[in-house]
């Protein structure tokens, strides 16, 4: 299992790659990519992710640990970006790996809802005209609470 909070991009295909290479006794990796979406109708100029160091990668660590235990998977892989990102940037990636697709699937989506909703990230969006704090959403709290 692996979590890494990093403010550099990342390579997706070289991290689903790696995170793929030697899960023999796996029959299913699922990876799923967030990418910084534009504002409805465009003109967000950029998003800026705030964390505190120490906490964030605790806090990532149990929900990773939880979905590991949980599905019984064979690996797990959190990787989520801080700093400033502008539209069409990788923001985060989660990949699972279990003996049987519907656990990896599962995981994934678990670990995705936390991600949207619980874990300790503050987003900022930019445009032209304005700076505005990402709130909570009421289909986000919707999602994690099925788990």
């Amino acid at each position: 299992m692996r979590v890494v909070v990093q403010e550099a991009p990342f390579d997706f295909g070289a991290e689903a790659a790696d995170f793929a290479a030697g899960q023999h006794d796996m029959g299913a990796v699922v990876t799923f990519t967030g990418i910084v979406r534009d504002l409805q109708g465009g003109g967000l100029e950029a998003m800026e992710i705030e964390h505190y160091p120490g906490m964030t990668e605790k806090a990532l660590e149990k929900i990773a640990k939880e979905a590991v235990d949980r599905w019984s998977l064979g690996d797990a892989l959190v990787i989520h970006r801080h700093g400033r990102m502008e539209p069409g940037e990788q923001i985060m990636m989660v990949a699972t790996a279990a003996p049987h697709r519907k656990d990896a699937f599962e995981a994934a989506e678990f670990l995705m809802d936390y991600l949207k909703s619980r874990a300790p990230f503050w987003k900022k969006e930019f445009s032209a005209k304005s700076m505005t704090w990402v709130a909570a959403r009421d289909e986000d709290e919707d999602a994690l609470r099925r788990w």
